[in-house]
């Protein structure tokens, strides 16, 4: 029996101790959290720099891809049978307009010119004219039309004196007769004079129409270059025969260039002809071409809801080549206002892009959706509508509820 009561007694004992230890325990978190409390209450305002967010008047600035191409581009060919004489420009050469690239032998061509100009001297002679270009100012001009136009008119005096005559008895009617044939004879003649004048007339014109084309044919075997460009591909060897549009000089114009590209469809109302653009290519980094949108295509791509554009570069120092890839910003001529924080002011976490703005002295988060960059700074299509205050400094300690002191 007293060993039941010292077990008894024992339990009291550790029961008590177990209680005491909960309770000081429980009395040492609530003066922890008390204490904690107390030091959050107490926190010291953090000094910070603050920019307003600004309401600005923007042009925005489209970012699209395209190719460069020559502004010009041909493939000259031979209008004429004949075999290449002389080569006078090769690969990469560069050409003015109207400069000789290839002589095709023109000694056929020359005989041609000359056996239609005597014959056009010949017809010119029957008229009574000399020069190549001379022309009768009236078909009564002619030689043959003013002989039989005399000689009709002396026959037409004469039966007008026999007519008399025989009116008053002084001539037999058979000699009126034979006055009257011979008016009506040279009238005749006449007639046909005139008549063989518009002949020759025509044949002097069939005879120049071949005359030219003898001549345009002589000229052809000279090949010149039709824009000032410079020399892709050549095409033909001294003594190589040619026929008629046979391929002889690949021909491109690389100033200006012509840049074409596709304008996104969202960015559509943005463009305009006349628009400056500046291209950038990977063959000179930190070099800017410029130029201007030249022509826009009437309808959007159905299949890439895209607008194909071209423009203008200027490429005098003939740095830049057709086929590059180009870059390109293309500056809206119209501007409108958009809300705009300064770039170092946005903190990015995990894709997530936030602003401090200032209220009542703390600090709370707000999540941006940005747009454009103009410069230093962005765009803002949401989080922000103008005129907050937000951290500039320190965005590294930031966090909701963070009382703050603007710096004087």
């Amino acid at each position: 029996m007293s060993f039941r009561l010292q077990q008894t007694g024992l339990k009291i004992i550790a029961t008590t101790l177990t209680a005491a230890v909960l309770c000081g325990s429980v009395a040492c978190l609530k003066k922890t959290a008390s204490e904690d409390s107390v030091q959050a209450s107490k926190r010291e305002e953090l000094a910070i720099d603050v920019k307003r967010v600004e309401r600005k008047d923007v042009r925005r600035v489209i970012d699209i891809t395209g190719t460069l191409l020559p502004n010009e581009e041909v493939v000259v060919a031979s209008e004429i049978d004949g075999p290449v004489e002389k080569v006078f420009a090769d690969l990469g050469d560069q050409v003015r307009k109207g400069q000789l690239l290839v002589k095709i032998s023109g000694r056929e061509f020359q005989i041609g010119v000359e056996r239609e100009l005597a014959a056009l001297h010949q017809a010119l002679a029957r008229l009574g004219l000399g020069e190549e270009n001379e022309e009768l100012k009236s078909d009564q001009e002619a030689a043959e039309v003013r002989r039989a136009a005399a000689q009709m008119f002396e026959a037409e005096q004469k039966h007008r004196r026999a007519e008399e005559l025989f009116e008053q008895g002084l001539v037999s009617k058979e000699n009126r007769d034979e006055m009257e044939s011979r008016f009506k004879s040279a009238r005749a003649n006449y007639d046909s004079a005139l008549h063989t004048v518009q002949t020759l007339k025509a044949e002097v014109r069939q005879h120049r129409a071949a005359m030219l084309l003898a001549r345009k044919k002589l000229q052809d075997t000279e090949i010149r270059a039709p824009f000032d460009g410079a020399v892709r591909e050549r095409m033909v060897a001294i003594g190589q025969f040619l026929k008629v549009q046979a391929p002889v000089i690949s021909l491109v114009q690389t100033h200006p260039l012509k840049l074409r590209a596709e304008v996104p469809e969202k960015a559509v109302p943005a463009i305009r002809e006349g628009q400056e653009v500046g291209v950038t290519v990977d063959a000179f980094i930190g070099r800017t071409f410029t130029g201007k949108i030249s022509r826009v295509s009437p309808a959007v791509s159905q299949q890439t809801r895209s607008l194909t554009v071209e423009a203008i570069i200027s490429n005098d120092q003939n740095l830049l080549k057709p086929g590059f890839f180009a870059k390109t910003k293309v500056i809206s001529n119209e501007t409108e206002a958009v809300v705009s924080v300064p770039g170092q002011t946005i903190l990015n976490f995990f894709g997530v892009n936030k602003v401090f703005v200032v209220e009542n002295g703390k600090i709370r988060e707000r999540v941006l959706k940005l747009g454009d960059r103009f410069g230093d700074d962005v765009e803002v299509l949401e989080g922000l509508k103008g005129g907050e205050l937000i951290a500039s400094s320190e965005l590294s300690r930031m966090e909701n509820d963070l009382p703050v002191r603007v710096k004087r």
